[in-house]
């Protein structure tokens, strides 16, 4: 993963300014105020987003309300990878007058070469060009210019390169040169190796011209390279993950206009965007606000009523019909809001707009009682349980795994998946020893098997706040750590939340026991076990490594090392902290449970208190002297509260959610009406944020996880609603609830819990993501924002920045929310 850069409230809102400017709707392309060359159903966009490895970058094309094509750019690989060297953009430069869009690139970039996070391993390669985008009528140019031509031994090697996205292409046709074909729904061969060794699959054409799905008016596309060949190949060969690729190489003794393609997208005639309606995928509580948003063409001038049918008397019923209320532009299409909030019979229904229906869903008393936060419990957690065989009635999710754990990290390491290890293991530990202890409990970290603290942290503390403010005594699940065995639909008699805090906890404590401090991770040490999809048990052979145990045939075999995972270490007082947190909370849900644990889990927190003592009052320091308090009743941390009034209210955005649980405890008038001063000029913060979409959460997408921040948002809300009800409404908290269930930008209006509403996220990047599946009340990251307008959320299982399911509260702060509205709901 990449380290995101974040969208400030005045970033979106200088968007919506600009996009609200008028577009133009000629004949030809032209570069508009986005500095993006746009007529009506086709834009195409130059280094706005610049993240290659997740499918976002360079030359993007987005044709008739479709991202078709992206990444056109310079690359040193047929078919590149997550970690294949990728140049670095330089700042985009708009000549309007030449109505050109260009940037200029280099090889290498030095900040990413063997440093940083997810590093890359660059050749021995600089070389410098300018990329340059310019219409010509419907169609347009992409030009670069080299600034000197290719060292010899490099030609043959290096091309431009355009991905097409394989999700729309499937079983259309093409027609490259005299060949014609399907695009396949499976990477196929034949291959053969490369001059490197490499193997490739052979090119599933060759020609001047490419012609993309003809028999489909809104995909048709021809791409032209005017000074030579053209490959198609098809990226998966070397990666699941890949895309189709148009290639051409760059001819020797080339510089300027080394390369240069013509492409012609088809436009659909008028193009207008269909009105899509978002809702709440699973329905809402009769006492609820009930406003569906209704996306639309900037173009499409027409307002027609909105219709609400009742679906559960026969033929459908019209209950309510309105004209949508004009909200205004976001990004780049113009919204409605449909109030139908005065609609309180239980029951199902349905919206239309204008022929276009939104999925089913239930007006209830009882709508977040069943069908929404119990299959994170029921399956999510249990199939992300590290060290354990998790059976589900007639199947296994994974076997029995990683009972090797672990072997300590090299010194002067920097792993490919961005953990550092220093120059020192700072524990008693030397290199590659085995560190006893760490094969229990934890869960997978999502889309990969390793296991990040503060993830396991994560995890436990929202739990604990589930178990303390809802009391959530369902049982499904059999977990016996004894027996390493996982039982779905096997009920035992404990609380499953309770036995999933345990779990975290374990590997926590396990960890600290063992290392006398919180380990950072426990990950694979080759790439190739860290790319493994499916059985986690095939990770390792869950012997721990010593000179009696017999090697792996696979890795161990081709890499003359263990199998065994990589346990790392930091020096990182902010995340001890921040696991300290967990702890504390976790010593209280564990007390009658497991109590032994629970006093362990406390005395490590206070230790780490002490430790960090020095450390400068932040957001989490805060955090944790609450958690302290609250578990342990002592003047101590009420004290430091006091002592630290002054951060505390000037960052109330960050505290005050957390610092309203303790506020009475505290008996300070003073600081409490200081406190409160600052969360309503807090409230006013929010009230303004609301205002900049129609759907009252701040959506500020980095590359990816808005659906995750916008999660944590709402359980922030909850506190300080429940903190201080008559500062802080709830609706703040509803409103990032109907925001993952459904009601969110583009033209996806899946929930981002899989299985849960009428429409969900089917096709996620979880551990079975190659089988095109998901696992059930995992949530994913949630729709993107390709830069600068455009929202999606493609069916496709490996954009992690569009749905992959994270552990440390991605599913479980839905859980919390879904949880959260029904009891605000039900009182």
């Amino acid at each position: 993963m990449m380290i995101r850069k974040k969208f400030t409230p005045l970033f979106v809102l200088l968007l919506v300014l600009a996009a609200s400017c008028a577009r133009k709707t000629g004949d030809g392309l032209v570069v508009n105020e986005l500095e993006y060359l746009e007529m009506r159903g086709l834009n195409v966009m130059l280094a706005h987003d610049f993240y290659p490895e997740g499918h976002q970058g360079g030359v993007s094309i987005i044709q008739n309300g479709l991202r078709v094509a992206t990444n056109g750019d310079i690359r040193l690989e047929p078919s590149p990878g997550q970690w294949a060297p990728i140049p670095k953009p330089g700042t985009r430069v708009v000549d309007h007058e030449k109505q050109e869009i260009s940037v200029v690139m280099t090889y290498p970039d030095s900040s990413r070469h063997r440093q940083g996070f997810n590093p890359i391993i660059y050749p021995d390669l600089y070389f410098k060009y300018n990329l340059r985008v310019k219409p010509e009528g419907r169609s347009f140019r992409i030009i670069v210019d080299l600034e000197e031509p290719l060292p010899p031994e490099w030609i043959g090697k290096v091309g431009f390169n355009l991905e097409l996205f394989p999700g729309i292409l499937f079983d259309k046709s093409y027609r490259i040169g005299d060949q014609v074909g399907i695009f396949p729904r499976q990477a196929n061969g034949p291959g053969y190796t490369d001059d490197d060794g490499e193997w490739q699959i052979e090119p599933m054409g060759r020609g001047r011209e490419l012609l993309v799905a003809p028999e489909e008016a809104a995909q048709r596309m021809v791409i032209e390279n005017l000074k030579g060949e053209l490959e198609l190949l098809d990226g998966r060969g070397k990666h699941n993950n890949g895309w189709f690729i148009v290639r051409s190489l760059v001819p020797a003794g080339a510089a300027e206009g080394a390369i240069e393609w013509l492409v012609s997208p088809e436009v659909i005639e008028n193009f207008t965007y269909n009105p899509v309606v978002q809702i709440s995928q699973v329905g809402y509580h009769p006492a609820q606000e009930k406003v569906a948003v209704i996306e639309t063409d900037i173009n499409d001038k027409t307002r027609p009523a909105a219709h609400l049918y009742r679906l559960d008397e026969g033929a459908p019923v019209l209950t309510h019909a309105a004209k949508p209320a004009e909200w205004g532009q976001f990004l780049r299409y113009r919204y409605l809001q449909f109030d139908f909030s005065s609609v309180t019979q239980p029951g199902m229904y349905r919206i239309e707009y204008a022929g276009f229906e939104s999925s089913p869903f239930q007006i209830s008393p009882s709508v977040y009682k069943r069908h929404v936060w119990q299959p994170t419990l029921e399956y999510f957690l249990p199939v992300q349980m590290c060290h354990m065989r998790v059976n589900d009635r007639y199947k296994v999710w994974h076997d029995l795994c990683h009972m090797d754990d672990a072997l300590m990290a090299p010194t002067d390491t920097i792993h490919f998946d961005g953990y550092r290890q220093g120059s020192s293991t700072l524990t008693r530990f030397k290199p590659m020893e085995h560190v006893p202890g760490l094969n229990q409990g934890g869960w997978h970290d999502a889309g990969d098997y390793d296991l990040r603290v503060e993830s396991q942290a994560g995890e436990v503390h929202i739990l604990s706040m589930i178990w303390e403010a809802f009391g959530v005594d369902y049982d499904a699940t059999t977990i016996d750590q004894e027996g390493r065995l996982v039982e779905l639909f096997r009920p035992d008699g404990v609380p499953d939340v309770l036995q999933q805090i345990e779990h975290g906890v374990l590997t926590i404590v396990g960890g600290y026991r063992a290392l006398d401090r919180f380990y950072r991770g426990l990950i694979e040490p080759f790439l190739r076990q860290y790319v493994l999809l499916g059985e986690a048990a095939q990770q390792t052979d869950n012997i721990v490594n010593d000179t009696r145990s017999p090697r792996q045939k696979g890795y161990a075999d081709t890499y003359g090392q263990p199998d065994d995972r990589w346990v790392f270490t930091e020096d990182n007082p902010r995340r001890e902290i921040g696991v300290a947190v967990a702890l504390a909370a976790a010593s209280r849900s564990l007390a009658g449970y497991r109590p032994a644990l629970a006093r362990e889990c406390l005395e490590i927190a206070e230790k780490v208190w002490l430790e960090q003592a020095d450390i400068a009052p932040n957001p989490v320091k805060v955090e944790l002297a609450v958690e302290l308090l609250l578990s342990t009743s002592k003047s101590e941390y009420s004290a430091w509260l006091a002592a630290n009034r002054e951060y505390i209210t000037a960052n109330i955005a960050r505290t005050g959610w957390t610092v309203g649980k303790v506020l009475p405890r505290l008996g300070d008038p003073a600081f409490t009406e200081a406190v409160r001063d600052s969360v309503r000029a807090h409230r006013d913060r929010i009230e303004e944020l609301q205002k900049i979409n129609p759907y009252g959460v701040p959506y500020e997408p980095n590359i990816w996880g808005a659906g995750w921040g916008i999660q944590r948002f709402g359980v922030e809300q909850y506190f300080f609603h429940t903190g201080y009800p008559d500062i802080f409404p709830d609706s703040y908290m509803h409103n990032a609830l109907h925001f993952v269930l459904g009601r969110h930008p583009g033209v996806n209006t899946a929930s981002f819990a899989s299985g849960v509403g009428a429409h969900s996220l089917l096709v996620a990047y979880g551990t079975n993501r190659d089988e095109w599946s998901y696992i059930p009340g995992g949530v994913g990251s949630g729709t993107a924002l390709i830069r600068p307008d455009f929202p999606e959320m493609l069916e496709w299982p490996y954009l992690w920045q569009q749905t992959e399911y994270v552990m440390g509260g991605g599913a479980t702060n839905f859980m919390f929310l879904a949880l959260a509205a029904d009891h605000l709901l039900s009182r």
